[in-house]
């Protein structure tokens, strides 16, 4: 019974995936438009982050609309399919839960954000203030 449930949520999985997908591409919001010395810094600053996520994952699209929102140029780690990425964030972060956003510091610590809600509100507060109140 148990390998006939999970064959039923793999195939519901596989049939699912691409409507998601597709779906993310039709709903992400446009880029943030900004000043080419803003959007700049903006960009050194996401040098300092990475998204590991799984390409499917509700929770991780959420997160990626977010950041194409607010115009970033994060690094995706896909640590559902590449063994590197997954080591790594079960080393690093204690364990493989996505989405989880690295944040590298600059006196070389790093910080393991997980929680789909908590990053938006982490990348919202650090680069959302770079946009007039009257458009949010």
């Amino acid at each position: 019974m148990k390998l006939v449930i999970r064959y039923f949520f793999r195939t519901l999985r596989v049939l699912l995936t691409p409507v998601m997908l597709l779906a993310e591409t039709l709903s992400t919001p446009k880029r943030r438009q900004r000043a080419p010395r803003q959007q700049l810094e903006i960009d050194q600053a996401c040098q300092q982050l990475a998204l590991y996520q799984f390409k499917a994952c509700p929770f991780c699209i959420k997160v990626r609309k977010e950041i194409a929102r607010l115009g970033l140029n994060i690094e995706t780690r896909d640590a559902q399919h590449i063994a590197e990425h997954r080591q790594a964030l079960s080393e690093g972060g204690g364990r493989v839960k996505v989405p989880c956003l690295r944040i590298d510091g600059d006196g070389g610590e790093t910080e393991w954000l997980y929680e789909s809600d908590r990053i938006k509100a982490w990348l919202a507060e650090r680069f959302d203030d770079a946009v007039p109140a009257s458009s949010r």
